[in-house]
């Protein structure tokens, strides 16, 4: 999805897993970012870390100023959360984005078909942006 979104100019926004946040943590995540953006520097992409409904799982995320934490939980947890994420400059989101493409079906497909997919999507993505009919 990078390399396509680097060869077409397009911005990306690359999501975890539901509930990563939880299970991997943190200090998974933002190793996993640095070497997506040292594998493919040219390329213009946000992240973003779902910690489900787990307070504390939202927490090291920001603490760690992951840019931006998904938090499912309680509205008013949500918001004290909300409130330590802009002083740490991290996105807190109380729900999930729903994915544009999502890649769980292509886990063993080879790199040529993911970047085919990646690309064929980012393609019609930008002619849909665009306003372009084919």
């Amino acid at each position: 999805m990078l390399k396509g979104g680097a060869r077409l100019g397009q911005p990306v926004i690359l999501a975890s897993a539901p509930d990563a946040g939880i299970y991997a943590g943190p200090g998974w995540w933002s190793a996993l970012v640095a070497a997506a953006r040292e594998a493919v520097p040219d390329t213009c992409f946000a992240t973003l870390l779902d910690c489900g409904d787990r307070a504390g799982a939202a927490l090291a995320a920001i603490r760690a100023r992951v840019e931006q934490v998904v938090f499912t939980g309680r509205a008013d947890v949500a918001r004290r959360l909300a409130e330590i994420a802009a002083q740490h400059g991290v996105r807190l989101l109380a729900e999930r984005p729903t994915a544009a493409l999502d890649l769980d079906d292509a886990f063993f497909a080879s790199e040529t078909e993911s970047e085919r997919r990646c690309a064929d999507f980012l393609a019609s993505w930008s002619r849909f942006r665009r306003g372009d009919s084919g």
